[in-house]
């Protein structure tokens, strides 16, 4: 049983792993897109809200830990939102990805070539652990909640997941799955979870940012054209 489950994990983590290859950069995903940009913001806003609610007045002393990380956006938002290079970690599948993020990061941010079912850190070492729409390229449910409960391995008692992810299918695209609050809640038992429906849904937002980004702000505010979760998981 061991033997055949550790081969159906590597077989998911290489069917991920070509997936992502496969993509190519686009314009549609970097911040010269009205639709990014505005979704960016947005989670900005709700993220150091998050941070604010939870009584943190900074984020200098926190160790940090991004999985699936690609080019480290998301690690370098958190240096310009005050955390230190030092203290700050991201790991992802994808060599190219990791040679980018090495490129563009402070050379202090610590940046590794690996998968999150195994990973290399001891128990309890981070404050903050991150996922940006990683999960819903995991399909195998085995390896989800493997992934999961590593994330977990390594969080301090008192520290938080960050998560943000969408919870609807992409027609056009096989290799993501959405993931509902149930499945979430599920993925972290024993754990409390705080979250809210973000972004607004891209087909939509992508032709309408262009024409108004106060249409953008508004059609945001609509629940059901939300897309993502934002969540903030921690151990009861």
């Amino acid at each position: 049983m061991g033997i055949s489950t550790n081969f159906s994990a590597e077989q998911e983590l290489m069917r991920v792993e070509a997936a992502y290859s496969k993509r190519q950069t686009s314009p549609r995903y970097t911040l010269f897109e009205p639709a990014v940009l505005l979704a960016v913001q947005e989670l900005e806003r709700k993220l150091i809200g998050a941070f604010r609610r939870k009584g943190m007045k900074s984020i200098d002393k926190l160790q940090i830990l991004e999985i699936g990380c690609g080019t480290g956006f998301w690690l370098r938002e958190f240096i310009r939102w005050g955390a230190l290079p030092e203290k700050i970690h991201g790991l992802d599948l994808i060599a190219e990805r990791i040679t980018d993020a090495r490129r563009l990061c402070a050379p202090a941010v610590t940046l590794d070539c690996s998968t999150a079912t195994e990973l290399k850190y001891e128990a309890e070492r981070f404050d903050l652990v991150c996922q940006f729409t990683m999960f819903t390229s995991i399909l195998d449910s085995q390896v989800k909640k493997t992934v999961a409960r590593e994330m977990l391995r390594v969080l301090q008692p008192q520290g938080s997941i960050i998560w943000y992810d969408f919870n609807v299918d992409n027609p056009h695209n096989p290799d993501v799955r959405g993931i509902g609050i149930a499945e979430l809640r599920a993925l972290f038992p024993g754990c409390w979870v705080e979250y809210q429906r973000v972004t607004l849904a891209p087909p939509l937002a992508r032709p309408v940012a262009r024409i108004s980004p106060a249409l953008h702000r508004l059609l945001s505010g609509i629940s059901v054209l939300r897309t993502h979760y934002l969540a903030v998981i921690g151990r009861i």
